[in-house]
């Protein structure tokens, strides 16, 4: 998977509080498949100096955020931070207008949906419901992030932005691929662009034999910024092109997603 781009350490934003957004950023240094960080691993990863790492990874050990594993000279999350997980969901609008119109989706198409939301270089998985017993389409939780380049969802959210903030993004996201790569990247990049302004969808296969279509979510309330909603099913390139399976499926997409977003405006309106 892509590493996300690399952002400078810079805290000095009116009215924020830097040790704490230092803090966020050892948080954050953390990812699936890492088990443990010592602190010249979470400097190298946050760009913050050694002995602000190791100030502040103190104070996250004391306040129960990380565990201090002694042996190893290292650090891993602790339970509180999957307690913060837990009350996201638990309180998150768009999730509850959104899990019980996915669920039957899911079931009725017989096809797995996910909805996710941004986060720097990538899309962090709010939901995902699975319908294949595949195991390529099995692993994939709430909470996991992939990349915003390569995914239908991630392109779906590029679609939504503004033309200087989506430049702004991809030249960080260049950064983290060689040329010759970057060029069939933005190829795709720049056709899921037009999918979505012709027909509100884009289609993407970076994940062997899996087809992902994807639609954005608007801002609006209960959504602070856009989102994207996707399905994804077994694709054998041998059996047939992709485009025509998810022109197939995009209207029941599309229908979704406007399902998603009626429900959350009555949510609103009932206030």
């Amino acid at each position: 998977m892509t590493a996300a781009p690399r952002r400078a350490a810079r805290f000095d934003g009116p009215g924020q509080n830097r040790s704490l957004e230092r803090g966020l950023e050892i948080l954050r240094a953390f990812r699936p498949g890492t088990d443990l960080l010592g602190n010249g691993e979470l400097a190298e990863r946050t760009g913050l100096s050694p002995a602000t790492i190791s100030r502040l990874t103190q104070t996250l050990v004391a306040a129960g955020f990380l565990e201090h594993d002694a042996g190893a000279r290292a650090y891993r999350l602790a339970a509180p931070v999957l307690s913060l997980g837990h009350a996201m969901r638990a309180a998150s609008p768009v999730l509850q207008a959104a899990m019980p119109l996915m669920h039957e989706a899911s079931a009725r198409l017989k096809v797995n949906v996910g909805l996710a939301s941004p986060d720097r270089g990538d899309m962090i998985y709010l939901e995902s419901i699975r319908h294949h017993r595949k195991t390529t389409l099995r692993t994939v939780v709430a909470g996991q992030r992939v990349p915003i380049e390569l995914t239908s969802l991630g392109r779906a959210y590029l679609g939504t932005l503004d033309g200087a903030a989506r430049r702004h993004l991809l030249a960080a996201l260049r950064a983290t691929h060689r040329p010759a790569a970057w060029r069939a990247i933005a190829a795709g990049v720049r056709t899921a662009l037009v999918n979505l302004a012709r027909e509100g969808f884009c289609w993407a296969s970076w994940q062997p034999n899996v087809l992902a279509l994807a639609a954005p979510l608007a801002p609006m309330p209960g959504i602070a910024h856009a989102m994207a909603l996707n399905f994804s099913l077994p694709f054998d390139p041998a059996a047939g092109e992709a485009q025509p399976l998810a022109a197939a499926l995009a209207p029941a997409l599309l229908a979704l997603r406007d399902r998603i977003q009626q429900a959350l405006q009555g949510r609103a309106d009932a206030r």
